[in-house]
């Protein structure tokens, strides 16, 4: 198998469908890859490190991704995505913060710095509302809010737990939306694919089990999923939308470390996803 012209290398504990199908699509391409667990990574501040010198981040943790990453860009490495992607993709505030500031579509947010200082941001947004943690995956911990009393019950519950992190309180505007929302996968500043992904659950997540169905990649959405990708500086990246009554478009999230087993699934043979951010890490490595 021939050899790039830097060794790639790619960051996962755990080998999924993802990390299984990218390692594949590099074979065949005749990349020679290295899969490098972050349970047994060490790396010395400032000094050069003798692995690959591009590695894809694909670590499930949020914060062993981050701190990988950053330490491996500390002693030369250039990782996707970088590790200033990942910290503004991983906290929900800071990604709601960076799309505001580009001027892009989303849900109204507030951040509050204690738990009565949420119930008085509750109040002004209005209910239903959603209170989420600052960083988390899958739908977990996301809490939709009806009315005082259950705002007040769900905060209490906040205040009670033993992380600061915890008393730090992210709420945001319920979008009325169909049973649906949209998942575009971005990769080197070009939508690939998307789906819809539909559910009787409020939450639309594939692994609470949504159902995934292809999505037109049409110009309105495309353009905005590259620009919120480009936003938080993510060359690959799962943007995933909202249609607000009237058909208007709003960026809700965006994943760095993106799943996209419910999207290939939808594409079959007419796209390879591992194999398009094979592409990318490819041409990483030859320029």
């Amino acid at each position: 198998m021939s050899s790039a012209a830097a060794r790639l290398g790619v960051l996962a504990s755990r080998v999924r469908f993802e990390e299984k199908n990218i390692l594949t699509a590099l074979e065949r391409r005749g990349v020679a890859c290295e899969q490098i667990d972050p349970r047994a990574l060490s790396v010395r501040a400032g000094t050069p490190w003798d692995g690959p010198q591009i590695v894809l981040n694909r670590e499930v943790g949020h914060y062993r991704a981050l701190y990988a990453a950053s330490a491996l860009e500390s002693a030369g490495v250039t990782v996707l995505n970088s590790a200033a992607a990942t910290a503004v993709c991983g906290d929900k505030w800071q990604t709601s913060a960076a799309l505001v500031a580009r001027g892009l579509p989303t849900p109204e947010t507030t951040l509050a710095l204690t738990p009565d200082a949420a119930l008085k941001a509750l109040e002004e947004l209005g209910y239903p509302a959603v209170i989420k943690p600052l960083v988390g995956s899958w739908g977990r911990l996301v809490t939709r809010v009806t009315d005082r009393a259950m705002a007040e019950a769900v905060l209490e519950h906040l205040a009670a737990l033993p992380s600061p992190q915890s008393h730090i309180v992210y709420v945001q505007r319920e979008v009325a939306k169909a049973d649906r929302d949209i998942r575009v996968l971005v990769v080197g500043g070009r939508a690939v694919g998307a789906t819809y992904r539909r559910s009787e659950d409020w939450r639309t997540n594939v692994a609470r089990g949504a159902v995934s169905e292809r999505c037109p990649l049409e110009t309105d959405l495309t353009e905005l999923a590259v620009a919120a990708a480009d936003t938080v500086g993510a060359c690959v990246a799962g943007v995933d939308l909202l249609e607000e009554p009237g058909g208007r478009l709003t960026v809700l999230e965006v994943n760095d470390r993106v799943e996209f087993r419910g999207l290939q699934s939808t594409y079959g043979t007419d796209l390879d996803v591992a194999d398009a951010i094979a592409a990318l890490l490819t041409a990483k490595a030859e320029s």
